[in-house]
């Protein structure tokens, strides 16, 4: 039978977060402080991980709700969690609340059937936004109690395999990442069969390469590009992501329109694009793109001692990770600095040219290799989520049964 649709402020209540001052005292303490970012990917399920955490201060000045549907109202709109605990939320977020707490999980399922509905409700012209107002009217599956509860309880158990599957994938996906960083590590710095990376590289990333090998350091091989973005950017937004390097930035092309750009960096083909907050997390590569950069972005030009290719793999290899990883500096993990100072006296190794191209060209060949299968991998994990997000519709709507 078709589930009737109601309006979820029938079924519903809704609480808008905050996010406290800077004030230190607000902060680390025991109270989860959830943000848009910390609902990515759940599609309904609980929320587990967070990156900050507010004192019992700071509670005071953001919002905390418990058994509650936790909904990412700004850009992107329609990531979805649940907790059964209390937490707070900053104003990216809205709660909702179910009347009766025994939906609280077809609540969630019902949020994420209508995903697309949510996505469209938002309103905006710098970031969209979902008001509570939109929110409110939206319609939703309602059945009737027994058959939420049923109806939980059966995409309980359905998607809780199909996140098995998809958990193994990722796996699968991590290993292969390992399995081109080790050949990287391995070859970018000469070391034979037998030679593995140890945490004392971080510290000397040049200890064990060959002997004919001549040693720089950054500063003398890299020379800071400061061509700024003029009145017409010379292409797309570009960012680097943690496997493959600089590549086309996700905003959508409304999110890129409303960005100052005037005061970001031109990063052209054979350029080391460097994020310097990012730099502990492989925040390097060689852009054979042109387009523009963030300013915590910069933008080097490479000597001809140098073979681009060779940088590339060479600096976003695990040893020079662990090293960035050691010299750089911040109170928050995720935003920690290394100053251009710092990355001028890093050392360097200068293998001979011919060496570089023949590293480069196999370290192609392997991470191409990585990359056709991870490829596999993504197609099979849209598929299986695809598979998920319908399921879901089909049971909350009624127009699959469940026994």
């Amino acid at each position: 039978m078709i589930a009737p649709l109601v309006p979820l402020k029938f079924v519903a209540q809704f609480v808008s977060g905050g996010t406290p001052s800077s004030d230190s005292a607000n902060w680390d303490g025991d109270l989860p402080f959830v943000t848009p970012p910390d609902l990515n990917g759940l599609d309904g399920a609980q929320i587990s991980l967070w990156e900050r955490s507010l004192s019992e201060r700071g509670a005071g000045e953001s919002s905390v709700v418990g058994n509650a549907v936790l909904l990412s109202c700004r850009a992107p709109i329609g990531h979805i969690g649940v907790t059964s605990r209390e937490i707070a939320f900053n104003q990216g977020c809205k709660a909702v609340i179910p009347e009766d707490p025994a939906d609280l999980r077809f609540l969630a399922y019902s949020l994420v059937s209508i995903r697309r509905a949510l996505e469209t409700a938002g309103r905006g012209t710098t970031f969209t936004e979902l008001s509570t107002t939109e929110l409110s009217s939206l319609v939703v599956p309602w059945p009737d109690s027994d058959t939420r509860i049923l109806s939980a309880d059966y995409l309980d158990r359905e998607t809780s395999e199909i996140d098995a599957v998809l958990e193994n994938l990722s796996g699968l996906s991590d290993a292969l990442r390992d399995r081109a960083q080790v050949a990287q590590t391995r070859s970018v710095f000469g070391l034979a069969g037998g030679q593995r990376h140890s945490a004392a590289d971080a510290h000397s990333p040049l200890s064990g390469i060959p002997e004919h090998w001549d040693r720089t350091k950054f500063g003398y091989d890299f020379t800071e590009s400061t061509e700024r973005n003029g009145d017409e950017p010379p292409g797309p937004l570009l960012s680097i992501s943690e496997y493959r390097g600089v590549e086309l930035n996700t905003r959508t092309e409304g999110q890129q329109a409303s960005l100052d750009v005037s005061k970001y960096r031109v990063v052209r083909p054979g350029q080391l694009a460097a994020n310097m907050m990012w730099l502990n997390h492989g925040g390097l590569g060689v852009s054979s793109l042109t387009g523009y950069i963030s300013p915590d972005y910069k933008a080097f030009w490479i000597s001809d001692r140098l073979e681009p290719r060779y940088v590339h793999h060479l600096f976003r290899s695990s040893r020079y990770i662990d090293y960035f990883a050691a010299i750089a500096t911040g109170v928050r993990p995720n935003a920690q600095r290394v100053t251009k100072t710092v990355l001028d006296a890093t050392p360097v190794p200068l293998p001979p040219l011919d060496e570089q191209v023949r590293i480069a060209d196999e370290l192609d060949e392997v991470t191409t290799r990585v990359d056709v299968m991870l490829a596999k991998v993504a197609d099979l994990k849209a598929l299986l989520l695809e598979r998920r997000a319908a399921l879901i519709t089909d049971v909350v709507t009624g127009r699959k049964e469940v026994a």
